[in-house]
């Protein structure tokens, strides 16, 4: 049984609900088509290939040759795993991921950080900052003592200090499904999920 789909991050909205206002990511769940189906006794380990179209081919008729050249028809190709082999879905069919979610299904969505660039240690690790009073303003948002060993040449390894930070793998757990539009193919999740407008999420039901 698939108990996850992927989808394309749209953005933050709100919705109205027994007259109380919830804050919900909208995630796009269109245009994915099943690419190859994985068994245990061919791959080692059962999962279901998706893919999702270019918007160049998107409206066009889908033919079977597609699945023969993937990079020059889909833009994604994922995989979903799965406890059993899949047999009731076929190469070439449209994946209805509006099946898979219902509203108040709890999920968790996994996806990438926006990237931050190389930041310092108060906004990467929400350190306090030095004084801001009688005019010290040298060490305002510095990251103070690295440790004893700094006067050997060395830093503890692990140290929190200054350095990139985003681009990371994060997973929000136990986010209610508000609503689902089928007819959109978009899922209202409430809350926030990691990455920016267009990337791509994993939502698996909990």
């Amino acid at each position: 049984m698939v108990s996850g789909v992927w989808g394309k991050k749209v953005g933050m909205t709100q919705i109205f609900a027994d007259d109380k206002v919830i804050p919900v990511t909208a995630i796009d769940i269109s245009r994915w088509v099943v690419t190859n189906i994985k068994t245990a006794e061919r791959d080692g380990y059962n999962a279901l290939q998706v893919g999702c179209l270019r918007d160049r081919y998107a409206k066009q008729e889908f033919s079977h040759e597609w699945l023969k050249n993937l990079k020059k028809f889909f833009g994604h190709i994922r995989e979903i795993r799965t406890a059993e082999a899949v047999t009731d879905k076929t190469a070439g069919q449209e994946f209805d991921s509006a099946a898979v979610l219902a509203k108040g299904d709890k999920v968790n969505v996994t996806g990438t950080t926006r990237g931050r660039g190389f930041t310092g240690g108060v906004k990467r690790h929400g350190f306090s900052g030095g004084r801001r009073s009688h005019g010290c303003t040298m060490g305002e948002r510095s990251s103070g003592s690295i440790s004893w060993m700094r006067k050997q040449g060395r830093i503890i390894k692990g140290k929190t200090m200054a350095g990139h930070m985003g681009v990371d793998q994060n997973t929000v757990r136990n986010l209610p499904v508000v609503k689902v539009e089928a007819g959109a193919h978009i899922v209202l999740v409430k809350g926030a999920v990691p990455g920016h407008a267009g990337s791509l999420v994993f939502v698996r039901k909990v």
